[in-house]
């Protein structure tokens, strides 16, 4: 008779699930038997931390669509999952973690590990649950995965260690427990708003003379339509980070990234719009929407909670990003007046001349710009690219350009450090053969740095680069514009990563001069396998926001005097292109 973990696994194998990542402990022996036996099946990645586990749950959902699922041992193991199944919540990510507990009998009476996870994971979870027995498993398990797809969210199971060798002839099945009275598979229909909303929408959108648009991740898949909206209405695209890879970054419609991330022409044309359409995004940062009541606003989701988060729109589409936007598109009129557009475009010509200013500098130390731009002009036409969250977030953003058929992925709402690593090496798990490539800096890469003999150990083909100015960069930049604090408590003791990848089995370079940066890069690129590159770059790079607030401006120029190294920031800050964004608030 099957055990518990045999139903287990086997309920997974039904759901499709091709990928589980964890670590084994003691309080999984059952379940890793069932995944031993099956390998031909379901395939175990071994992580050296559980959070990287959850990490690449939530990663390998969002590359693929389908479900991410992680496991950990009980106590320690199941708490480490937290960081990581938060990103998943925040990133609307469907992710099934299943952890273990101490024997049945013992919970709660203090023993060893005797955590309860299912009120640990209570906040995180959509659907959350513990396995009382082999009769159990299945009706859960299967709810367990169908709940994470349908609310794209977390989903969370835990089975104690006696339970999951339990076998099924030994468990004392209820008369309403039916065998095989659920479907192990998932259900899903169209989702389109009403015709009335529409007519609203396009009547708001036709009237407006001057239409912004933004896009998420849930304009992923939606590209023709989303082009034919912004050809209609004459309207430039902001894509929010998640929504990165939407449209080519050198699209003629879009102005790029939005936020403390993003470009100045994105910023002004937010600022100028006289109506906004959000495709499949809640971007978080509300002080970079228009201000309510100076735009009238449309929004696409497919979740209808989310319709209004951010900005009071008038007309909600509920629905999917593609098949929306072409019953939109149905409805709205060409717009003959163009100049929004064309000011738009106009503004990122500007802007990539000021990027292009950063990115040519040939002074030493070297600048991140230089070896962010050097690294994104060599990304293969099929890479997938990934960043951590930090200084190195702006320099994907700004400084590498995705071209059509290139992936990318990052923390979004959560915005964590550390998750760029596992982010990477699911993305090589999720598509075997193709390129992964990952920006990243010192400080979270520290975090998880054990983890790249993960990638090794899986031989995921991974070029990382780690933008190393030992510090905590964008943190110290926040303490002086946030608060107007002086830096403080952000320097990092320097690691030596290019020998730690050797250590690691890996391929480690390093590289500190500008005129070094392409031949490096050549030879990085060109070498097998899992490859660390550490660019050791200028730490008084400040990390600006397109158009420096009044505020912000103020606070940055109160904490300089006190900062460690104020007079090289001062110098960097008087030349171009740092100059024209710190002043640009102020005009």
């Amino acid at each position: 008779m099957p055990t518990t973990a045999d139903i287990l696994v086997d309920t997974l194998i039904d759901w499709q699930v091709k990928v589980v990542f964890g670590l084994p402990g003691d309080g999984i022996n059952g379940i890793m038997e069932a995944l031993r036996t099956r390998q031909d099946k379901i395939r175990f990645i071994q992580v050296r931390h559980e959070e990287s586990a959850a990490f690449m749950a939530s990663a390998y959902a969002k590359w693929t669509g389908g479900l991410g699922v992680c496991l950990a041992t009980s106590g320690p193991g199941g708490t480490h999952l937290l960081t990581g199944l938060y990103d998943a919540k925040l990133d609307q990510a469907p992710v099934l973690a299943i952890t273990g507990m101490q024997f049945h009998d013992l919970i709660e009476t203090f023993t060893q590990q005797d955590v309860d996870l299912t009120r640990v994971f209570n906040d995180v979870t959509v659907f959350n649950a513990e396995v009382s027995d082999a009769a159990h498993v299945e009706n859960l398990t299967s709810l367990a995965c169908r709940s994470a797809l349908a609310k794209y969210g977390v989903a969370h199971l835990s089975i104690a260690n006696d339970i999951q060798e339990q076998s099924l002839g030994d468990a004392k099945r209820s008369k309403r427990n039916q065998p095989g009275h659920v479907p192990n598979r998932f259900f899903e229909g169209r989702r389109l708003p009403s015709e009335a909303e529409l007519d609203k929408a396009a009547e708001l959108l036709n009237g407006a003379s001057r239409v912004m648009i933004l896009a998420g991740r849930g304009a992923l898949g939606a590209r023709a339509a989303l082009e034919r909206t912004a050809e209609l209405l004459a309207a430039p695209v902001a894509k929010a980070l998640l929504g990165k890879a939407v449209l080519p970054d050198d699209h003629p419609y879009t102005t790029g990234g939005i936020g403390i991330l993003g470009t100045l022409p994105s910023q002004e044309a937010m600022e100028q719009c006289d109506a906004l359409l959000i495709v499949g995004s809640t971007f978080p940062y509300i002080e970079y929407y228009p201000k309510p009541g100076q735009a009238r606003g449309v929004q696409i989701d497919r979740d209808g909670q989310r319709i209004g988060l951010r900005y009071p729109v008038e007309a909600g589409l509920v629905g999917d990003a593609e098949e929306t936007l072409q019953l939109l598109n149905e409805r709205l009129t060409p717009k003959r007046d163009r100049s929004f557009l064309e000011q738009a475009q106009a503004g990122m010509a500007r802007w990539r001349a000021m990027m292009k200013t950063a990115e040519g500098k040939t002074d030493m130390p070297l600048r991140p710009q230089v070896v962010a731009r050097a690294f994104g002009e060599r990304l293969p036409d099929d890479a997938v690219l990934v960043t951590d969250s930090g200084q190195n977030t702006e320099l994907g953003a700004r400084h590498v350009d995705l071209r059509d058929g290139q992936a990318f992925g990052v923390s979004g709402a959560l915005a964590s450090m550390a998750c760029g690593l596992p982010y990477a090496i699911a993305a090589g798990i999720a598509f075997p053969g193709r390129p992964i490539f990952a920006i990243v800096g010192d400080g979270g890469f520290a975090m998880q740095l054990g983890e790249f003999s993960t990638a090794v150990r899986y031989k995921i083909p991974l070029k990382l680069l780690v933008i190393k100015n030992n510090m905590l960069n964008q943190i110290a930049w926040e303490q002086m514009m946030f608060l107007g604090n002086p830096q403080f408590g952000c320097e990092l003791q320097p690691i030596d990563f290019a020998m730690a990848a050797e250590a690691m089995g890996g391929i480690g370079f390093s590289v500190s001069r500008p005129e070094d940066v392409g031949n490096v890069l050549d030879r990085a690129f060109s070498a097998e396998g899992p490859v660390v590159i550490e660019a050791v770059v200028d730490a008084a790079e400040p990390m600006m926001p397109p158009k420096m607030p009044p505020d912000y401006a103020k606070n940055f120029k109160k904490a300089l005097p006190e900062t460690p190294g104020h007079e090289q920031i001062e110098a960097m800050i008087a030349e171009e292109p740092l100059k024209t964004m710190m002043n640009s608030g102020s005009s």
